[in-house]
């Protein structure tokens, strides 16, 4: 039973995560970025053909796109696989965390 929560608050974070995202009135935040100018020539000529407004949310989505494929490619880890195999077998957080700890040190 206790893994089963554990899997509940892990897909709440995602939950969370993901609307948070959806949300129209996120906290933006400047700031600057050196990209050659040409990439953005063609940024801002093919903005349009991808129904943007402009070139700056065609980089907010190029950015956003490639963050979630990291994050669920993160998220499908062998070593977080092997973490809730062991979980499921009984195996404690804590000696799990001790075991992937000895495993990054050698």
């Amino acid at each position: 039973m206790k893994n089963s929560g554990k899997k509940a608050k892990s897909m709440k974070t995602e939950a969370q995560r993901v609307w948070k995202r959806l949300r129209g009135d996120r906290p933006m935040t400047t700031i600057s970025i050196r990209i050659p100018a040409d990439i953005i020539d063609d940024l801002k000529d093919i903005a349009p053909a991808l129904g943007y407004a402009g070139y700056q949310p065609l980089i907010r989505a190029y950015i956003g796109r490639g963050l979630r494929k990291d994050l669920e490619r993160l998220d499908r880890s062998p070593g977080k696989a092997l973490a809730e195999s062991l979980r499921k077998r009984g195996m404690s957080d804590s000696v799990i965390a001790e075991v992937i700890a000895e495993a990054k040190a050698g």
